[in-house]
């Protein structure tokens, strides 16, 4: 990508931002290396990240312990090029112009690490793939 263009930002939505939506945006920060603008937030936000998310994140070498969970702003999806959308339906303003991909992954919340961890796999697939599309070499 050469200095002129700018750099193509990703915003993960999900209701409470405290799972799915979290480990995508922390993949994507460490998987890009700084290339992509990333953010996250949810449509209803949690009080705290699932703790599940971060022990399986913890597991790749990702510290997400300190993340708090946000909530959406029009704001936020106007600043992205591309909105993930992980089960928060009609709740996520659209705008003309972007990118929006609906992720239908399982919900994390309440579920155990083991059950966490197919769902953060499935997740990190996705960003390598999403990576490949907004940076090509």
């Amino acid at each position: 990508m050469n200095k002129h263009q700018p750099m193509p930002s990703v915003l993960f939505v999900c209701v409470h931002n405290a799972g799915r939506s979290q480990m995508a945006a922390a993949y994507l920060s460490h998987l890009a290396g700084g290339r992509i603008e990333v953010r996250s937030a949810g449509s209803a936000p949690a009080d705290s990240v699932n703790p599940a998310a971060v022990e399986a994140m913890a597991e790749e070498g990702i510290d997400i312990s300190s993340n708090r969970p946000k909530v959406l702003s029009d704001q936020a999806v106007k600043d992205s090029d591309v909105v993930i959308t992980m089960g928060c339906g009609d709740a996520c303003p659209f705008f003309p112009g972007k990118r929006y991909e609906d992720w239908k992954l399982e919900d994390p919340a309440g579920q155990g690490i083991e059950g966490v961890r197919p769902i953060r796999d499935e997740i990190k697939a996705r960003i390598q793939q999403l990576i490949t599309e907004l940076l090509p070499s």
